[in-house]
């Protein structure tokens, strides 16, 4: 017997009455579940709706009515458990198994020549270049996860590596389907995309933002992030969210597509929604006359992008071009011209970064330049003033830089008032007093005080000591920093460490088990790698790698304070610039101080001796990949880079080991297929500590 002719009618409200077996409430609940994905499908995807609310709504009660009544029903997959559950008091970080890379931007015809000409050369091709060009969505990227078919897990990109789980609300969004449209998931699929609101829907939520009397987005991409970054699930359900996947990360137990365009195919089959703006082109021609065609069409579009995507479609090309630092050679963001405003520079002050770095800036008459109100732009450094010519009083053109930063263009020269004024360079800084100075061969002027005296570096140093990356003592944001600077509570980055339980309690919006939480991170903190100690510092020039270069070279701390130019220069990473930022930091005796006070606060990592050549690991290349029992990813990649080897997040012929721990996925089977040795966690750890003797 068909479906249909068990149950006549599109919906029961009173179930009892409809059906009385077991097997026939499963099979209805069964059937109430496919109807309402495929109706979401077709309405929230296709745009297709294939029947009228009121209909749906039917269905959807009857449901809830079934699952009401026999719990034991109830499905994760359920349209009903798209909005479940207490509100969220936080959103708990998501390290992803592979980086959501930022892309490269491109801004001229120039640019994208440069692009497909280089593209052409590593790839030795003489014919064109065949690419998938798609649309550059103003919104936030995500990483959705599926096993064995079923939606597990959701996470923002963060800062690429790390990102907050936003599972809960991501179900929410009715065109992502909970599962897959397909008996043959893969056993791991990671899907990426990118969160947005439609231009209509933004209109409708600040219309009712406007009447309740709370506040106002300023554009759709504000609007989708701070709807996806709600701690009330239900609050994002009545925002309308969508998604369009672009991307893909870990796949496990499934045929990668053979193209960019294929992926994308192969994601409408399992009912996952993707943009409909697309296309395949060949050579730079083609990525131009696609360019040019969005751009004509860009103001009708139900949504805002700031510019188109090329990606080089064959994926084993892409694997060919590989990357370049944190972005893919294959792909490129070909973004349109800034939206511009023009208005009048009512003052031109000053800035102070966290390095010192004086900034003048332009404070405007408020003007509305790509949905954002601007007061504030840019103007660079003085020389960049001085070349403009930017006066206060003039009329100028403002626009948002990549659509992020608002700088200061021009100045409109008809509209010059007579009693225009020069900027002129303060000599001292405004926020401690220091005198400002600016080196031969730098354009930026700097405040001399550093962090101990300059209170605005001290806040960003402070910002930049505890960040993930550095010391990493998770509860210090903005907010906290700021209280605990402009209370006088701290002054330097050992005062940390001096923290006790009543100061931390005494401050604003600070519970006794948060404080208590504080004091926790920085006693964990203590326990720490000479690399991350070293960028923790803050020196000039000195990145994360270059830290990391530092601390294998020298072995330890002390080696480093006693280095001389020369030696620092034998160092990978390091050039003229960075030797001397390195030698003017430590020939001041402020920073000499903090790094003892900071060394008596407890502060300790494990020492080597100095050029470590003779270590096993030098040169050798691991591949981390699976749960480990006892060391998380980044434990065991800063001890193996503490020995002199190095880690990396793709398996080739040049790797050393793969470090396999539980699901291990696709970079064992490479491993195994290119005969690389598989270690687990105990022999890492038992050649690490073979390499100490």
């Amino acid at each position: 017997m068909a479906q249909s002719d068990l149950f006549p009618g599109s919906a029961q409200i009173d179930a009892s009455a409809a059906v009385t077996e077991a097997d026939d409430w499963q099979a209805r609940s069964k059937w109430l579940r496919a109807e309402l994905n495929r109706h979401s499908h077709a309405y929230y995807v296709l745009d297709n709706p294939t029947i009228p609310d009121a209909e749906y709504d039917k269905l959807f009660r009857e449901l809830q009515a079934i699952e009401e009544a026999h719990p034991d029903l109830i499905t994760s997959d359920s349209p009903t458990q798209r909005v479940g559950g207490a509100a969220l008091s936080q959103f708990p970080p998501v390290r992803h198994s592979l980086p959501m890379l930022s892309i490269n931007n491109g801004f001229s015809e120039s640019d994208i020549i440069a692009f497909d000409r280089r593209t052409r050369e590593a790839l030795k091709v003489d014919g064109e270049v065949e690419y998938a060009t798609e649309l550059k969505f103003d919104g936030l990227a995500i990483n959705l996860r599926y096993e064995n078919g079923m939606l597990v897990q959701a996470a923002t990109r963060g800062d690429g590596a790390t990102g907050e789980n936003v599972t809960a609300n991501i179900r929410t969004i009715r065109g992502i389907p909970l599962r897959l449209h397909t008996d043959h998931p893969p056993k791991v699929i990671d899907v990426r995309g990118e969160v947005l609101m439609f231009k209509s829907d933004f209109i409708k939520l600040n219309a009712r933002q406007r009447e309740s009397g709370q506040k106002i987005f300023a554009n759709p991409r504000n609007a989708a992030a701070g709807s996806l970054r709600q701690l009330d699930p239900s609050i994002t359900s009545r925002r309308a969210l969508r998604f369009f996947a672009y991307g893909i990360g870990v796949l496990e137990d499934a045929e990668m597509p053979a193209s960019h365009a294929g992926l994308l195919d192969w994601y409408v089959q399992l009912g996952i929604p993707i943009c409909d703006e697309r296309a395949v082109v060949r050579g730079a021609q083609g990525l131009l006359n696609f360019f040019n065609s969005i751009a004509e069409k860009r103001k009708q579009l139900l949504y805002e992008i700031d510019g188109v995507v090329y990606k080089v479609n064959r994926l084993v090309d892409q694997k060919k071009l590989g990357f370049v630092s944190r972005a893919p050679r294959f792909a490129l963001a070909h973004k349109f011209p800034a939206e511009e405003a023009m208005t009048v520079v009512q003052d031109i002050g000053v800035q102070v970064g966290r390095t010192g770095a004086i900034t003048p800036v332009a404070r405007l008459a408020p003007v509305s330049v790509g949905g954002v109100v601007v007061t504030n732009a840019t103007l660079h450094n003085e020389d960049e003033v001085r070349r403009k010519d930017i006066r206060i009083g003039d009329t100028v053109i403002v626009r948002r830089a990549g659509d992020v930063i608002p700088e200061v263009m021009a100045f409109v020269p008809e509209l010059r008032p007579a009693d225009a004024r020069e900027f002129v360079m303060p000599t001292a800084c405004p926020v401690c007093g220091s005198p400002i100075v600016r080196l031969e061969e730098e354009a930026i002027a700097r405040c001399s005080g550093g962090w101990v005296k300059c209170a605005a570096q001290r806040k960003g140093g402070l910002l930049h000591f505890v960040s993930r990356r550095a010391m990493d003592i998770e509860g210090f944001g903005d907010q906290l920093i700021e209280q605990l600077v402009d209370k006088h509570v701290i002054k330097t980055a050992a005062d940390l460490y001096k923290l006790g339980f009543a100061s931390l309690a005494e401050l604003d919006r600070m519970a006794d088990k948060s404080a208590q939480n504080i004091l926790n991170a920085l006693e964990k903190s203590k326990s720490t790698t000479l690399a991350r100690f070293i960028y923790a510092l803050g020196i000039r020039h000195v990145g994360e790698s270059t830290a990391k270069e530092l601390a294998r070279h020298f072995g330890n701390l002390d080696a480093l304070l006693h280095a001389t130019e020369e030696q620092l220069l034998e160092v990978a990473d390091v050039g003229p610039v960075v030797a001397r930022s390195i030698m003017t930091f430590l020939a001041d005796p402020l920073n000499l101080e903090l790094i003892e006070q900071l060394r008596a606060a407890g502060i300790v990592w494990p020492e080597n001796t100095p050029e470590r050549n003779h270590s096993l690991l030098a040169g050798k290349t691991f591949v981390l990949t699976g749960t480990l029992p006892t060391l998380s990813r980044e434990a065991a990649a800063e001890m193996i880079e503490a020995e002199g080897g190095k880690v990396s997040g793709s398996v080739s012929k040049k790797t050393g080991y793969v470090v396999a721990g539980a699901d291990a996925g696709s970079k064992l089977a490479k491993a195994q297929e290119l005969g690389i040795p598989i270690i687990d966690e105990a022999a890492l750890l038992q050649l690490l500590s073979q390499n100490k003797q």
